[in-house]
């Protein structure tokens, strides 16, 4: 086993607020081809009704890794970072999310499965928060693989 599955979903992580700010949003824009002026432009975005520049699909996992070190979750639980994996990711959304916005990211590891002895799964779902209010989720499957 790579990881001590109980554990890993009895260990809470600390939660992440981080500022929406609008280079960011450009640039992480800019890196996934997304060519939409609403996720770069002010006044495209105003003009699509946003009160400001819009976050592109995906950007939220990005603010996850606003901690020190980013992966501290998983080198918490003794995992070696040579040996990991991110298998998949899915987004539900229910608000947007725009420059200016903070945002709270409540994290947790939500199931945690072997697949053999040495491969591990750990499913970490985030919910993101702004004053409170639940903006979008996310669930992550990391693989581990002990050495």
């Amino acid at each position: 086993m790579a990881v001590d599955l109980a554990r890993a979903l009895a260990r809470p992580i600390e939660p992440v607020v981080a500022l929406v700010e609008r280079g960011r949003l450009r640039a992480f824009a800019r890196a996934i081809g997304d060519t939409d002026p609403v996720h770069s432009d002010v006044e495209a975005a105003r003009a699509a009704g946003h009160p400001d520049v819009l976050a592109p699909p995906t950007f939220l996992f990005s603010l996850e890794l606003e901690t020190d070190p980013p992966l501290g979750w998983l080198t918490d639980l003794g995992v070696d970072l040579r040996g990991v994996l991110h298998g998949e990711q899915s987004f539900t959304y229910h608000r947007d999310v725009h420059a200016g916005d903070t945002i709270e990211c409540r994290r947790r590891v939500s199931n945690a499965y072997a697949k053999s002895p040495t491969r591990d799964f750990l499913v970490k779902h985030t919910d993101f928060l702004r004053g409170g209010e639940l903006v979008a989720e996310a669930e992550a499957v990391v693989i581990v693989t002990a050495p």
